[in-house]
């Protein structure tokens, strides 16, 4: 395997490995099976999967965690990306109370979803740095209490300007739900599971976009708009207990074989068979806690003697203080700052930023332009019955969920293994083919259904359906390769993916209705649809020339982050 930057192996050992095999080993390229006289740590004794990355012998190890504790983890992660996608865009069915009590127009209300997306994007220059040099654990914990004040402040607010800042305050609060959760997916599961959690993740954080506007145009109408914010806040401090108590700290540092070179610690001709020091993190200093070894003795060992606490592993106390102490917190700081503009030279960021922004922005086509096709003639539903609609496109997302992490994940194992072994990140993106397609059904639908005032029920039940299946499906088999092959920087992957987005959400949120006002639904949903399939077609490109662009950055320092 190529160690993914957190593993140890030597130059030495992997140019055996490519003189064996008689391929180039690039970071993203990974071994996924014994090769000759080098075997790895596998799944379990009795399989020959091999566990990428390699996992160390330490007890405190996110990867050795027992099954309780990753998915205790992963639920509290979860939890956060719902409910901080909740709130900033659950407006669509309760825009004419909107526009009532702030004195306001259509396009003037729409604005509080456009800059709070807008600026939750950009949070992320915040939160992604404090994440890398000081955990996972205190952003989740910072970030909760951030969207639970600005929920207070959304239910007390009487003005337009008021409003205006409470939705600014939660959108940068809201920023950790985008970036957060795929970098602790990348801390607790090993590669052949990134894809199904990764669309797990994507389920969830845009399952919370469609699900607000349905309980929000109800509550609104029944109970008022106050009440549905301070829903949140009961929300955001039932999971603010749940990280408290239940999510310790995921971050591990895997050293790079030129971090132990130039500490020492790796011998000029192989990494010698150390065992990392577990009382470390009882001993209060995370820092050194690392694997030195990735894969530091290839002979062949028995998977329990390599790693005794597979599967068994705990967290220590270390990893449940409020944050983890940084010998360089500045230095850390200004690479995060840095990186995430860095990768946008990065071909296969871009292209994932791309399709991620624009399968995004079809989703964000419904919830910006249902309330005003469905509540005029010839419809005239209430914000209630609006709000009910998106459960079309929550059922699409679950279907999304059933179908794209498990296939993407069998594409890539099926070609693993007629590539003796080898995997390449490109090897999931034939899976985004039935997805683009859907894609195109549910926007030929939705476009021509609005313009030509179709009955609902076609426009609703297939045209969103699809929408929520490839808003589960497209980002998340996307994003999965671009960090698959920048693994070690995945945090600032998605900050890149997020800021490209939210950007182009911003300025579709600002045109739309215009748009629509002057020439009808059918150009701008259409011309999107476009726009999303020219980016998916860009992945034929990358199956076949993906490796390619990866040599050209083989060299880079985000290979050693």
């Amino acid at each position: 395997m190529y160690g993914d930057a957190q593993g140890a192996e030597t130059p030495q050992v992997l140019r055996q490995l490519e003189q064996e095999l008689n391929v180039k080993i690039l970071p993203g390229t990974e071994i996924m099976m014994d090769v000759g006289e080098h075997h790895f740590v596998k799944s379990s004794a009795s399989s020959d999967r091999v566990l990428v990355p390699q996992p160390s012998d330490s007890k405190h190890d996110p990867l050795n965690w027992s099954r309780f504790w990753k998915y205790s983890a992963i639920a509290c992660s979860t939890m956060v990306s719902f409910a901080q996608g909740f709130g900033p865009l659950a407006l669509a069915p309760i825009f004419p109370q909107l526009i009532e009590k702030y004195n306001t127009d259509l396009a003037g209300a729409i604005q509080f979803t456009g800059v709070a997306i807008l600026v939750l994007g950009f949070s992320n220059f915040i939160w992604v740095p404090l994440s890398t040099s000081f955990g996972r654990r205190p952003v989740l914990l910072a970030s909760t209490l951030v969207c639970l004040g600005s929920c207070i402040w959304r239910a007390q607010a009487e003005t337009y300007g008021s409003f205006m800042g409470a939705c600014v305050l939660n959108g940068i609060g809201a920023g950790p739900a985008e970036t957060l959760q795929p970098a602790i997916i990348t801390d607790i599961f090993f590669l052949d599971r990134r894809g199904v959690w990764n669309t797990v993740y994507f389920v969830f954080y845009f399952g919370s976009l469609a699900v607000g506007p349905i309980i929000s145009g109800p509550m609104a109408e029944t109970v008022g708009m106050a009440s549905f914010w301070y829903l949140n806040v009961a929300m955001h401090a039932f999971i603010f207990i749940c990280i408290l108590f239940l999510f310790p700290e995921t971050k591990w540092h895997r050293m790079h074989p030129d971090e132990m070179r130039a500490k020492g610690l790796l011998p000029s001709q192989q990494v010698s068979d150390e065992k990392v020091n577990s009382t470390n993190a009882e001993n209060g200093d995370l820092e050194k806690i690392t694997t030195l070894g990735g894969m530091p003795d290839l002979s062949h060992t028995a998977t329990a003697a390599r790693d005794p606490w597979l599967g068994k592993g705990t967290p220590s106390k270390q990893q449940f203080k409020l944050w983890q102490l940084n010998p360089h917190p500045f230095k850390a700081v200004f690479y995060d700052l840095w990186i995430p503009w860095k990768l946008f030279a990065f071909p296969i960021v871009e292209f994932a930023s791309f399709v991620v922004s624009w399968s995004a922005s079809s989703f964000l086509t419904l919830n910006l332009t249902q309330a005003e096709v469905f509540a005029a003639p010839p419809y005239g539903f209430s914000s209630n019955a609006i709000g009910f609609m998106n459960f079309a496109i929550l059922i699409g997302m679950f279907i999304g969920l059933a179908t794209a992490g498990p296939l993407s994940d069998y594409i890539s194992m099926r070609a693993t293994r007629k590539n003796r072994g080898i995997r390449e990140p490109e090897m999931r993106l034939p899976s985004m083919i039935p997805y683009v397609l859907i894609m195109m059904l549910g926007n030929f639908i939705v476009a021509f259904g609005y313009q030509n005032a179709w009955d609902w029920k076609p426009i609703v039940i297939v045209g969103y359906t699809c929408a929520g299946i490839q808003v589960a499906a497209l980002p998340a088999i996307a994003s999965t390769y671009a960090v698959d092959s920048y693994k070690p920087v995945s945090g600032s992957v998605f900050v890149s993916i997020t800021v490209n987005k939210n950007v182009w959400g911003y300025g579709f949120s600002k045109f739309i209705t215009p748009w629509i006002l002057a020439s009808g639904y059918v150009p701008p949903i259409m011309t999107n649809m476009a726009l999303i399939t020219l980016w998916c077609s860009f992945g034929i490109l990358f199956f076949f020339f993906g490796k390619t662009f990866r040599k050209w950055s083989e060299h880079s320092d985000v290979h050693r982050m």
